[in-house]
């Protein structure tokens, strides 16, 4: 299995006009949505709470987060966004993923928009 990348527009749900747009990682064995902190800031964005995750290796990490607009597949969901360091690459995770309706095909490295979203 290889790796899948979507393009997803990051906007501040407080100012429309304020947005960062690139491309992410799909990480269905992560919960939130990642997004280097810079570009977070950027768009006038900071953090509301500080959330503990664990990582792949048992570790945990504490970090802060926000609700940000996320824009893919033409569709827009509100969801939590965690500030990574300035390096990381952007992840999105499977809570946006689900409540955009949209499912993984690992084998052909896709995203399928489902016809509904489940309730």
């Amino acid at each position: 299995m290889g790796t899948t990348h979507v393009k997803v527009r990051v906007t501040n749900p407080a100012d429309a006009r304020k947005y960062w747009e690139g491309m992410f990682l799909v990480d269905t064995g992560a919960t939130d949505t990642l997004v280097p902190g810079p570009y977070l800031e950027g768009i006038g964005l900071k953090p509301e709470a500080t959330r503990v995750y664990t990582l792949a290796d048992g570790s945990e990490i504490s970090v802060g987060v926000t609700v940000a607009m996320l824009e893919l597949m033409d569709d827009k969901i509100g969801a939590t966004v965690i500030f990574g360091d300035p390096d990381t690459e952007p992840l999105l995770g499977v809570t946006a993923l689900e409540s955009a309706g949209i499912e993984v095909d690992p084998v052909n490295q896709r995203l399928k928009k489902l016809p509904s979203v489940r309730l």
